[in-house]
C-alpha cells in the first residue's frame, strides 16, 4: 500500500507543510485541491520538523541594515560645518581663527582634525556636504556612527597633511600664501570606503543593487571641484581618497547585525 509524502513544499515561499493541508500556513498559497484521504485506522505520520526560517525582508528593508537608526552623528558632522561658516560669516573670526589652515602652516598640526569644518566658498561646502550626507548615512545606517566619524576625521586629516606635506598650492596659483580648507578629502574618504566595502561585498555574492554610475559621478565631481576651487586642494582630495579605500576593508568589524 502506497502511503502519502510526508510533507510537500510550498510553490510560492519553498516552506515544508504537512501533506493533509490544503493552504500553506506560512504565506496562505493554496497546494493542493484537497487532501489524500485517510485510511481507516491509520494515523498519519508526523512529518519532519524543519528549522524555523527568518521572515522576509520588508519592502523598504535592505539586508543587513537597520532601517529604524537615523544617521545622526552624519547629520552632527554637517550642523558642525554648517555652524562654523556662521561664525565665520559674522565677521569676527577669520578663517584661520575658526581652525582653517592658510599656508605656511607653522607647527600647528591640530588644524589637520579642525580644517575639514571650514569652507570658504557655499558652492564647495554643499557640493561636500551633498557627499557626506549620502555616504555617510549609507555607512552609519550599516555600521553605526564610529566608523562615519573615524573615516571622516582620519581621511580629512590624512589629506590636509598631504596638502601641507607637498605644498601644493592651488591649480594656476603662484601666490606662496594660499588655504587648504574644506571637507573634500573627508567627503571622498568617505566615498572611496563606501566603494571598497560595496565592491568586496559584490565579491563574496552580496548584490546591494548600488547605483555605481552616481557614486562614480560624485566622485568626478568632487575632484574637480578640487582642482577648480582655491581652498580646494587637490591633494587633500587625493590623501582623503587614498585614505578612505584604506580604511574601507574594516568597515565589517562594526557590522550592526
Amino acid at each position: 500500500m502506497s502511503q502519502p509524502d510526508l510533507f510537500v513544499v510550498c510553490k510560492n515561499c519553498g516552506s515544508e507543510v504537512s501533506p493533509y493541508v490544503t493552504e500553506c500556513p506560512y504565506c496562505g498559497q493554496r497546494v493542493r485541491k484537497r487532501a489524500p484521504k485517510l485510511e481507516r485506522g491509520a494515523e498519519p505520520e508526523t512529518p519532519r520538523r524543519r528549522r524555523t526560517r527568518l521572515p522576509r525582508l520588508r519592502p523598504d528593508e535592505i539586508e543587513g541594515i537597520a532601517p529604524e537608526s537615523r544617521p545622526y552623528a552624519t547629520f552632527a558632522l554637517i550642523t558642525l560645518s554648517l555652524l562654523v561658516t556662521l561664525v565665520v560669516s559674522t565677521g569676527d573670526l577669520g578663517l584661520r581663527d575658526v581652525g582653517g589652515i592658510v599656508m605656511p602652516l607653522d607647527k600647528e598640526p591640530w588644524r589637520f582634525l579642525t580644517t575639514p569644518f571650514v569652507h570658504d566658498g557655499l558652492g564647495y561646502q554643499f557640493v561636500a556636504l551633498v557627499a557626506i550626507a549620502i555616504f555617510g548615512s549609507l555607512l552609519e545606517r550599516r555600521y553605526g556612527p564610529i566608523p562615519v566619524v573615524a573615516v571622516f576625521v582620519l581621511a580629512g586629516a590624512a589629506g590636509c597633511a598631504l596638502a601641507v606635506g607637498l605644498e601644493l598650492p592651488a591649480l594656476f596659483e603662484d601666490a606662496p600664501i594660499y588655504p587648504v580648507l574644506g571637507a573634500n578629502g573627508a567627503a571622498l574618504g568617505l566615498l572611496s570606503a563606501w566603494y571598497v566595502d560595496d565592491r568586496r561585498a559584490a565579491r563574496r555574492g552580496q548584490d546591494r543593487e548600488s547605483d555605481l554610475i552616481g557614486v562614480y559621478v560624485i566622485a568626478g565631481v568632487l575632484v574637480l571641484l578640487s582642482l577648480a576651487a582655491v581652498e580646494a586642494n587637490i591633494g587633500a582630495a587625493l590623501g582623503g581618497a587614498a585614505a578612505g579605500a584604506l580604511l574601507g576593508p574594516a568597515l565589517p568589524l562594526f557590522t550592526r547585525r
